[in-house]
Formats: C-alpha cells, structure tokens, sequence
C-alpha cells in the first residue's frame, strides 16, 4: 500500500512539474522554417532600435527562422545584402503565462552553434499569436521613459 501511495505522489508530482500541453502544442507548432516578414511598432514614428543585440529591423525583415523543437533550439540568418551575414544560433523556451488570454512568455537566448551561451543573457517576448501559418511575438522597450511596442511578424515557410 505504502508503494502505490508513494507511486501515486511521485506520479503526480512529475506530471504537475512538466510543460503543459498547451505549451508542448505551442512548441510543436514552431517546429520548422519561418520568415520574420515585417516588424511593427505600437506608436508611430522612426525609430532606432537594434534587436536581439543583433542589428536593425530593417536587417531583419525578410530573415529566415529555422525552430528544433524537440530541443528547444534554433538558428536565423539575415538575407539582405547590406546586413551583417552568417547564421546566428538561440535556444528557446515557450511559458504559458495567462491561462485566460492564452498569452505565453517566449525566451530567446542567443548562443554559439555548439548552442552554449557566451554570456547567459537572453530576450523575454511575447508570443501573441501562433497558428499552423502565422506567429507574432511582441518587445516591450523603454524608449525616453515611455513603452515602445515592437511587434514582429513572421510566417511559416510551406513544406
């Protein structure tokens, strides 16, 4: 009796202790090649802004994603010409943060293509949307004291 108590407890506490489905779903459906296809902001006007401390969101429109969801990895490239060239490598991490609006935090942390972090730093975002076609992921930045939006939008490359 003991042991089947003590399997029952352990069970549950495994299953309470690991991803959700939803978030598992989530990490499923980024699985694939993607396009960041344009980036928007919540406020009108030009700004400067550099993201991923990687480059400009001019260099990003137009770069290819590519998502490993079974360990939770991934790479980008810039396409365009005038934009600094090579693969850049990141982990990711998808976390459910609001049951009721389906909101999910979404951590990016750039790597080396070993997929070890240099200096162990990453991006919170928003996932706002994902579908089988469409995702959009949202940065909160502080710009002069006020909030900026960044949003960007990517689509999923057909197979």
């Amino acid at each position: 009796m003991k042991k089947l108590v003590l399997f029952t407890f352990l069970a549950t506490f495994l299953i309470s202790c690991g991803a959700s489905k939803v978030v598992q779903q989530s990490e499923k459906t980024l699985k694939g090649d993607w396009t960041l296809n344009s980036i928007t902001y919540g406020k009108t006007g030009t700004f400067h802004v550099t993201l991923l401390n990687d480059s400009s969101p001019d260099c990003f429109e137009g770069s290819s994603w590519h998502f490993v969801s079974n360990n939770n990895t991934g790479t980008y490239n810039l396409n365009k010409d005038d934009c600094p060239a090579g693969e850049r490598y990141f982990v990711f991490t998808v976390q459910e943060i609001d049951k009721d609006t389906g909101l999910y935090d979404f951590m990016l942390k750039p790597t080396d293509e070993k997929y070890k972090s240099e200096f162990n730093r990453g991006f919170r975002l928003q996932l706002t949307q994902l579908t089988e076609g469409s995702m959009q992921w949202e940065q909160t930045a502080n710009l002069k004291g006020e909030t900026l939006k960044i949003f960007m939008n990517f689509t999923k490359a057909v197979e």
